[in-house]
C-alpha cells in the first residue's frame, strides 16, 4: 500500500466514524480524531471563534488537541494513516495530508442517521440537528474547497470503503 496521509472530513452524521471503523477492520491504520483521545472542549479564542462558524456552544467548541494530532501525524511515517474528523482548528493540519476526502450525504440521510445512531448522542436534540443542517449549508462548501476527493456516503458502506482504498493505493 502506498504511503499516504488521508483526512476524512465532513459534518456530523455523514458516517466518518463508521467508515473509519470499517477501514480499521481492513487492517488500515485509521483514527477518529473527533474522539476524547484527540479532541477536547476549549474556550473559543478570537481565532477559533472565526474558524468555528457555528460553535457547539456560544463560548466553547469541541476541537482537536494540537499536540496529539501533531504526534499522530509524525508517528509511523512509512505507513498509511487515515484520520477522520472535523474541527475548527483542523486547517493548520491540512497541508500535512496527501488527500482530503470530503464525506457528504443528503440532509435527509444525515438527519435520519443522527436520530438513529447509537455510538454518539450528539444530534438527537432538535437544536443540535438544526446546527448540523446549518453546518451542511455553511461549512460543507468550505470543506469542499479543500477536498481533493468527495464521496457520497449514502452509498453502501463497502462502496465508500472501496473508493477510499483506491485513493490510498490506486490500481496500477
Amino acid at each position: 500500500m502506498a504511503t499516504k496521509r488521508v483526512l476524512l472530513t465532513g459534518i456530523s452524521g455523514v458516517g466518518k466514524s463508521t467508515v473509519t471503523a470499517a477501514l480499521a477492520a481492513h487492517g488500515i491504520r485509521a483514527v477518529d480524531a473527533d474522539s476524547a483521545e484527540f479532541s477536547e472542549w476549549r474556550d473559543l479564542t478570537p481565532e477559533l471563534a472565526a474558524a468555528a462558524g457555528s460553535p457547539v456552544e456560544a463560548d466553547r467548541d469541541w476541537v482537536w488537541q494540537e499536540d496529539r494530532i501533531h504526534a499522530l501525524l509524525a508517528s509511523n511515517p512509512d505507513h498509511a494513516l487515515i484520520v477522520s474528523g472535523c474541527a475548527a482548528n483542523m486547517g493548520q493540519f491540512v497541508p500535512q495530508f496527501h488527500h482530503v476526502v470530503l464525506l457528504s450525504a443528503p440532509a435527509d440521510v444525515i438527519a435520519k442517521r443522527l436520530r438513529t445512531r447509537t455510538n454518539n448522542p450528539y444530534g438527537k436534540h432538535p437544536a443540535e440537528l438544526a446546527r448540523v443542517l446549518d453546518l451542511k449549508e455553511s461549512v460543507e462548501p468550505l470543506l469542499r474547497r479543500i477536498a481533493t476527493h468527495q464521496i457520497d456516503t449514502s452509498a453502501l458502506l463497502d462502496d465508500v470503503v472501496t473508493a477510499i482504498l483506491r485513493i490510498i493505493a490506486p490500481p496500477k
